[in-house]
């Protein structure tokens, strides 16, 4: 079993910033693919940012320029710098890992950009 904790998410203002983190453990010895998807009320959820094993990342159109995913060294741990904060930016956030076995899932963190 892989478990995710995230952390990280709260109330900021429009043009603020946050820091969501995302640590993988249990049964888990290698780097994986990880990334980070999101879900507004009434919405799908969508990917948000990724990051493979070699590090190479990858953007929703709507963040590019504004958020940075990246990895704390050889560990399945990532992190999602998001600046420049706009209320549509408002979801839960959630951390995603893809291993052989599956897809794992943490349980959310609400981000809510509101004045």
């Amino acid at each position: 079993q892989v478990q995710l904790a995230e952390s990280g998410g709260g109330l900021v203002q429009p043009g603020g910033s946050l820091r969501l983190s995302c640590a993988a453990s249990g049964s888990i010895f290698v780097i994986r693919p990880m990334g980070w998807y999101r879900q507004a009320p009434g919405k799908q959820r969508e990917l948000v940012a990724g990051i493979s094993t070699t590090g190479s990342t990858n953007y929703a159109d709507s963040v590019k320029g504004r958020f940075t995913i990246s990895r704390d060294g050889g560990k399945n741990t990532v992190y999602l710098q998001m600046n420049s904060l706009k209320p549509e930016d408002t979801a839960v956030y959630y951390c995603n890992l893809v291993s052989s076995r599956g897809t794992y899932w943490g349980q959310g963190t609400q981000v809510t950009v509101s004045s």
